[in-house]
This record gives C-alpha cells, sequence and structure tokens, in this order.
C-alpha cells in the first residue's frame, strides 16, 4: 500500500506504460497515448531488438528490450499493454502478472475462456491489475448509449441488432484464417458485438446460431442470437463481405444506433420510430444511404461524440486511474465479461459449420 506522499508523487509524474509488440495496433496505442499528457512510452518489446529500438525511436522514445524477463523487470513500468499476436496473450499476461505488472491485453485476452479466468485469478493473487482491451466501451458514445439505455429514453430494451464485418481475401499465411494464430472472424471482429451486448444487457439465458467455415478451418462467418427474458440480440461477423457496421438498440419507444463504424463509434442516433430505425439499419454503406439516414425528420436526432486519434486513449486513461488507486480490475471491463464472451464464441465453433465443415482446431497453442 502507497502512502499518502507516494500516491501523490506517482500522481504527478507521467504514467509509464510497456508494449509488447511492435504490430499495426501496438502502433495505434503508442500514437494515442501522445494524445495523453499524463502517460508516456516507457519501453518496448520485441522478439527482434531491432524492431523494438524503431518503434520506440518512432514514439518518442522509451527503453528497447528483446529480452521478455530484462522488458517485465524495468521499473520505468507501470503497466504492459500487451498487442502480440492472439495466441501469445495469455501466457504473456500471465508472465507479465508474475513480474507484478499491471497488464492491458489486446482481445481477444485468450483464445479459451478458462485462460481469461486464469489470469483473473493470478491477478488478484498478486494484488496486480488486469483487463481486457475492449477499447469500444470506453468510447464517449458508448457511455452515453448505456446512459441513455439506463434512463430509459428507448423504454424496455426489446432487441439488438449489430454486424460487424469486413472483406479479406483467404490469402495463403494471412493471420485472419491461420488457427495458429488466432484466426477467425469471431475472435477478430465478434468480441465487439458481443462485448457491447453483455455491456448493456448482462449474460444471457441461451445462445444460439451458425458459423461458416473458411478453406483453413476458422469461422469465416458468424451468427450469434442471444436470448434474454424480454429481449433478443441478433449479432454477425464476417470476413466475407463488407457490412453495415452499425450497432442497433430498439426499445418499447424508439431506438438507438451506433452509426458505422461501431467499434469506433463518434455517432449516436436516436429515433423515436423503432421500425424506421429497423429500415435505416438494413441500408447500405454507400454515400446515398449515409445522406438518406441523416436527413432530418420529425422524431430523429444524432449527437456527435468526435475524439482525436484513435480511441485508445479513453482505455489507456481507465487503466491508468485503476492501477495507480491499487485497483486490481475494472467495473466497466471486468474479465468475467470477457470470459463470458469467450464461452459464447466456444458454444458457437464447438457446433458443425453451417456448410458442412467439422474441423476441429486446437485453441491451446
Amino acid at each position: 500500500m502507497r502512502s499518502e506522499g507516494e500516491s501523490s508523487v506517482a500522481q504527478e509524474r507521467p504514467f509509464g506504460w510497456g508494449i509488447m509488440g511492435t504490430g499495426t495496433i501496438a502502433g495505434l496505442f503508442a500514437a494515442d497515448l501522445g494524445l495523453l499528457p499524463q502517460a508516456r512510452l516507457a519501453a518496448v518489446h520485441s522478439r527482434l531488438l531491432a524492431k523494438a529500438q524503431g518503434f520506440a525511436a518512432r514514439f518518442g522514445g522509451g527503453a528497447a528490450y528483446g529480452d521478455e524477463a530484462a522488458f517485465l523487470a524495468d521499473p520505468a513500468i507501470e503497466a504492459v499493454y500487451i498487442a502480440t499476436p492472439n495466441q501469445f496473450h495469455a501466457a504473456q499476461a500471465l508472465r507479465a502478472i508474475a513480474a507484478g505488472k499491471p497488464v492491458l491485453v489486446e482481445k481477444p485476452a485468450a483464445l479459451r475462456s478458462g485462460d481469461v479466468e486464469a489470469i483473473a485469478q493470478a491477478a488478484r493473487e498478486r494484488g496486480v491489475f488486469a483487463m481486457e482491451a475492449l477499447w469500444s466501451r470506453f468510447l464517449p458514445a458508448v457511455r452515453a448509449i448505456r446512459e441513455q439505455i439506463a434512463t430509459g429514453r428507448i423504454g424496455e430494451v426489446k432487441r439488438i441488432r449489430a454486424d460487424l464485418s469486413y472483406a479479406h481475401p483467404q490469402e495463403p499465411g494471412s493471420r485472419f484464417f491461420d488457427p495458429a494464430l488466432g484466426g477467425g472472424a469471431a475472435f477478430d471482429l465478434g468480441v465487439y458485438p458481443l462485448s457491447l451486448t453483455l455491456h448493456l444487457l448482462g449474460e444471457p439465458l441461451a445462445v444460439g446460431g451458425c458459423w461458416v467455415a473458411a478453406a483453413t478451418g476458422v469461422d469465416l462467418r458468424s451468427e450469434f442470437r442471444l436470448a434474454y427474458p424480454d429481449a433478443v440480440a441478433e449479432l454477425s461477423c464476417g470476413f466475407d463481405r463488407n457490412g453495415t457496421n452499425r450497432f442497433l438498440v430498439t426499445g418499447t419507444r424508439g431506438a438507438l444506433t451506433l452509426e458505422a463504424p461501431f467499434l469506433k463509434a463518434q455517432r449516436l442516433s436516436f429515433d423515436a420510430d423503432a421500425g424506421r430505425a429497423m429500415a435505416a439499419y438494413g441500408r447500405g454503406r454507400g454515400f446515398a444511404p449515409r445522406l438518406l439516414d441523416r436527413l432530418p425528420r420529425p422524431g430523429r436526432s444524432s449527437e456527435v461524440f468526435a475524439f482525436p486519434g484513435n480511441g485508445l486513449q479513453f482505455q489507456a486513461q481507465a487503466v491508468m486511474a485503476a492501477v495507480r488507486a491499487g485497483e486490481t480490475s475494472c467495473a466497466t471491463m471486468p474479465l468475467a465479461g470477457s470470459a463470458a464472451v469467450l464461452r459464447i464464441i466456444e458454444s458457437m465453433l464447438a457446433q458443425p459449420s453451417a456448410d458442412g465443415v467439422d474441423q476441429k482446431r486446437d485453441r491451446s497453442r
């Protein structure tokens, strides 16, 4: 436990982040740290030291490591952001926790729900913070939709519809389709609508749906149906097309829509006519449909929640505040919720695919 004086000094100095990985998402996170005066890049780790050195130089300095143990021993690191390929997340998170470092683990936090539960248990036992980096939950527009639902703006929630789909060719070596790299639409995209649905409605009573296999056996597309006592959520994700990428919540007195792309939403629309909102949800992504949906009409309005950068700074702020407060979890993004999302995915992918492919995939690597 820090003394009052130590806590005051900690609040005054920039928060030192260590980043494991030097890929695209690591770069986006480091760039967004630059938007936070109270944060700094303290260290970077890569299996290739030259990559770590180049990344550190690109984002304002910090120590560069090719050795993981030396990286985790760096006292300047107050929290570790794990941004490596999916299959490494769980093991690296456990090693960071064992070293006493708080962790923010890029989604999915693991490839099995049991591994997320192991991360949560290790964090509790070691007394350090741990969270999955499902950054969308921290966006201003997502906070707004949750607050408006809670205050009854659309009445009783009856249905959630969401689609998150981006076309990717099935090319050899693509991480999106490689089972060994934790590929598949559900792990890459499905976690977003699933996590936001659980954020709004909690865990479902029952789960149904189907999935279609890619040539490698991972899911090319997945459809989820979550049943609640008085509501249903119909969620889809895929690499087979470019979707509408909206998140629609309809209720007894209207509807709220996180506009495309909802995973980094900057616009929240309200429509007093839920049927009209449903029709708008199904329209395409082109300029004409978007223009039509933005024309002013009675009973319809939009709020803009613009932000600089990529939107990862909000989760970073939440982690920094929690760590310096001595907390081990975040109420907005608890690991229990991360495990619940993976259990839903596991239940779906345990079924034979809708196209008749029944390939068992080893997620333990």
